[in-house]
């Protein structure tokens, strides 16, 4: 199954931040896609680690939401997320992944890892995420 871009909420971040967010819901992952411009550069050229963890965090929240629902993507807000940063980026295009590792019906517990165009690895992160189900009308369980 293809992935699909998700164009409903959290995405103003994200495309305030200038990266897109989709999902495949046979895996039931979501991954954060940046093409990197000077919006998302600090002062040394790199990534700006807040982008990283912005990433990190959205793709392992909503990865959780799909885990219990792959049809309907719920609110996940994180209640813990430990970032580790083990290289910069400069250019080209980064994509975090996420990745369920347990959990139960109301919280989940998530790795990612952003990965550069050429696979090396830029950051990891470890969250716990809590479902909460979408009060809007026609969202969510």
């Amino acid at each position: 199954m293809a992935d699909t871009e998700l164009k409903r909420w959290p995405l103003k971040l994200a495309q305030t931040l200038g990266y897109s967010v989709r999902f495949n819901r046979e895996t039931q992952q979501a991954f954060c896609v940046l093409e990197m411009g000077d919006l998302q550069r600090n002062p040394r050229g790199s990534i700006h680690r807040g982008i990283t963890a912005t990433m990190l965090d959205t793709a392992g929240g909503l990865t959780a939401s799909l885990s219990e629902n792959p049809d309907s993507v719920m609110p996940a807000p994180t209640i813990t997320l430990t970032i580790n940063y083990v290289s910069a980026v400069a250019s080209g295009r980064s994509r975090a992944v996420g990745r369920v590792t347990g959990g139960g019906r109301k919280t989940k517990f998530a790795d990612c890892e952003l990965r550069d165009e050429a696979h090396a690895l830029i950051a990891t992160s470890t969250g716990v995420f809590k479902l909460l189900p979408d009060q809007r009308a026609g969202g969510g369980k």
